[in-house]
C-alpha cells in the first residue's frame, strides 16, 4: 500500500476475500493468453482495470450490486464505519481485482470479438443498443445478469472505445482521431491513482467540504434521478391543497396518501443526494450532518444497503 501519500495502511488483509487472492492465482493464467493473442499483459490488464475502475466509480448507484460493498466491508475488517470515502479509495484496486481479471479474460476472448462486431451501425461502430450480446455476456461473465443494459448505455468509456476499436478493425475503416489498437488505453480513460485520490481526499477535508463542482462530479444520470423525485413529489403536494372538505376519513385519507408519497420520493432523493455528494468527496460525516442521520446509518446505506 506504498501510496506515496499520507494513509497508515502498510497492507491490506486479504484472508476474508477468497475471491480476490483465487484472482491472483488466476491472473497469470490470463497473462499467458494475453501473450498468446499477440497482446502485451500489461495492456491488457490496463484496459480491464480502466473499465472496471470506472464501474466502481458508478457503482453508488447501482441498487442491484451486492457484491463490492461486501467485499469492502471484508477488507476493512468487517465494516467501513463511517470512513466510506476513504475505504472506497484505498479498497478500490483489491475489491475490483477479480472483475478486472475476468474482464481481461472476456475481452481476450475471440467469441467476445465476435460478439462485439454485431454492434451498433457503420456509421457508429460503437453504438450500442440496451439488448447488445457484447456487453450482456460481459455482464453474466461477472456473475451481474443485470449489468449489460447499464453497460450498454455509456459507451463514452474505455469499453466503448475498446469494442469500437474491434469494429473498426473487423470492417476496415479509419476513422481519424480514433485509435485503431483496441488495448491502447486513452491518458483521459486511466483510472485516478490511489494517492491522487488521498490527496484530494485530504485536500477537500482541509477545506471542510468537496471543492468539486455538482455538476462535473456528479453524473447526469444521477442530476436527473434527483430533479424528477423532487419535481413528483412536490406534485404530490400540490394535490393536498383544497381537500381538507369532507368527512375526517375522506380528508385523512387524501392527505396522507399525498403526504406519504411525497415523502417517500424526498427520501430516496435524499439519499441519492448523499451517495452523490459522498462520491464527489464531500466528507461523509458533514453530508450526515445535513441528512440529519447518523453517520454510521448513513455509510451502511451508502455502502450496500441501497434499497433503503
Amino acid at each position: 500500500m506504498d501510496a506515496d501519500a499520507d494513509q497508515p495502511l502498510e497492507y491490506l488483509d486479504l484472508r476474508g476475500v477468497a475471491e480476490v487472492v483465487a484472482a491472483q492465482r488466476r491472473w497469470p493464467v490470463v497473462a499467458r493468453r494475453a501473450r498468446r493473442a499477440g497482446v502485451d499483459a500489461g495492456q491488457a490488464f490496463a484496459v480491464a482495470h480502466a473499465v472496471v475502475a470506472h464501474w466502481w466509480d458508478q457503482a453508488l448507484y447501482w441498487e442491484r450490486e451486492e457484491i463490492w460493498p461486501r467485499r469492502l466491508h471484508l477488507l476493512a475488517g468487517g465494516d467501513v464505519g463511517a470512513e466510506l470515502g476513504r475505504w472506497r479509495v484505498v479498497g478500490r484496486d483489491a475489491a475490483v481485482f477479480p472483475e478486472t481479471v475476468a474482464v481481461a479474460e472476456a475481452l481476450l476472448d475471440p467469441a467476445m470479438a465476435k460478439l462485439a462486431w454485431r454492434l451498433g451501425d457503420e456509421a457508429r461502430p460503437g453504438a450500442r443498443v440496451e439488448d447488445d450480446p457484447f456487453c450482456g455476456r460481459l455482464g453474466e461473465r461477472l456473475g451481474r445478469g443485470w449489468l449489460g443494459p447499464l453497460v450498454a448505455a455509456d459507451y463514452d468509456c474505455a469499453l466503448g472505445d475498446f469494442s469500437g476499436a474491434l469494429v473498426r478493425a473487423r470492417r476496415g475503416v479509419v476513422a481519424r482521431g480514433w485509435r485503431d489498437d483496441p488495448w491502447r488505453l486513452r491518458a483521459e480513460r486511466e483510472p485516478v491513482a490511489m494517492a491522487g485520490q488521498l490527496r484530494v481526499l485530504a485536500a477537500e477535508a482541509r477545506m471542510g467540504g468537496s471543492g468539486t463542482r455538482w455538476g462535473a462530479a456528479v453524473p447526469a444520470e444521477q442530476r436527473w434521478r434527483i430533479e424528477g423525485l423532487v419535481a413528483e413529489a412536490r406534485e404530490e403536494l400540490e394535490q393536498v391543497h383544497g381537500v381538507q372538505s369532507g368527512t375526517t376519513a375522506e380528508v385523512a385519507q387524501r392527505l396522507l396518501g399525498h403526504l406519504s408519497r411525497s415523502a417517500d420520493l424526498l427520501d430516496r432523493a435524499l439519499m441519492d443526494t448523499a451517495a452523490g455528494a459522498v462520491a464527489a468527496g464531500v466528507a461523509l460525516k458533514d453530508v450526515a450532518g445535513w441528512c440529519r442521520v447518523p453517520a454510521g446509518e448513513l455509510a451502511e446505506i451508502l455502502a450496500g444497503n441501497q434499497e433503503d
